[in-house]
C-alpha cells in the first residue's frame, strides 16, 4: 500500500471519528432529560393528607422552611405573596404550598397563621419527620437542625433555599434562587400559563 493511499485512510478514519463524537454530543445534548416528579404525603393544619396529586392542573410553588426561620423564609414568602397578589384572576391557577422541616415546632407555634399572615393562598403542611425527609428527599432539597444557643428553643434550621416550580401535570419544571424577584417569577408563571 502506498503512503498517500495510508494517509487517506487515516484522514477517512479521523474523519469518522469526529463525526461519531460530533453524534453523539450534539445527539445527547438533544435527549430530553428525564421526567421529575417530586411526591410527599403531609398534612395540613386541620389533618388532611396532601400529595402533589390533589394539585394537578395547577402549577405549585413549593418552598421548604420554618416559622422560626429570620431572614430566608419570609423573604421568599413575601415574593410569593406579591406574585399571588399579581396574579389577579389567574391565581386560581397556582397553589403555593409551604413544607415544614421542623413540623413539631411550627404546628406548636400556628404553621397555618404563619403562612396565610402572608397570604391566604398559601397552604402550610407538616407530617412526621419521616414524612417531611421523604419530602425533601423527593424535591432533592437538603436540611438539617443546627444547635444554636441565642435561638429559640436552642436551635435552628439550615435548608436548602429555593423556591420549586411544578408543573400541572407534576412535573418539576424550575427552580428560583433565594431572592429572585417576584416580577421575574411572575414572568415565568404567566408565560406558562
Amino acid at each position: 500500500m502506498s503512503l498517500r493511499r495510508i494517509r487517506f485512510v487515516l484522514w477517512g478514519l479521523v474523519f469518522v471519528v469526529l463525526a461519531v463524537v460530533a453524534v453523539q454530543f450534539w445527539g445527547g445534548r438533544q435527549q430530553t432529560p428525564p421526567s421529575f416528579r417530586p411526591d410527599f404525603a403531609l398534612q395540613d393544619g386541620s389533618g388532611q393528607t396532601h400529595t402533589m396529586a390533589d394539585f394537578r392542573g395547577k402549577f405549585s410553588l413549593v418552598f421548604f422552611g420554618f416559622t422560626n426561620c429570620p431572614d430566608v423564609c419570609p423573604t421568599t414568602l413575601s415574593e410569593v405573596a406579591q406574585v399571588m397578589d399579581d396574579l389577579g384572576a389567574e391565581a386560581d391557577r397556582v397553589q403555593p404550598l409551604f413544607v415544614s422541616i421542623d413540623p413539631q415546632r411550627d404546628r406548636r407555634q400556628g404553621l397555618t397563621e404563619y403562612v396565610t399572615a402572608f397570604h391566604p393562598a398559601i397552604l402550610g403542611l407538616s407530617g412526621s419527620d419521616a414524612a417531611t425527609k421523604d419530602a425533601a428527599d423527593s424535591f432533592k432539597i437538603f436540611f438539617g437542625r443546627e444547635e444554636d444557643p441565642a435561638a429559640p428553643d436552642g436551635y435552628t434550621m439550615s435548608h436548602s433555599p429555593g423556591l420549586y416550580l411544578i408543573g400541572p401535570d407534576g412535573e418539576w419544571l424550575r427552580q428560583f434562587a433565594y431572592e429572585t424577584p417576584a416580577a421575574e417569577i411572575l414572568a415565568d408563571l404567566e408565560q406558562r400559563i
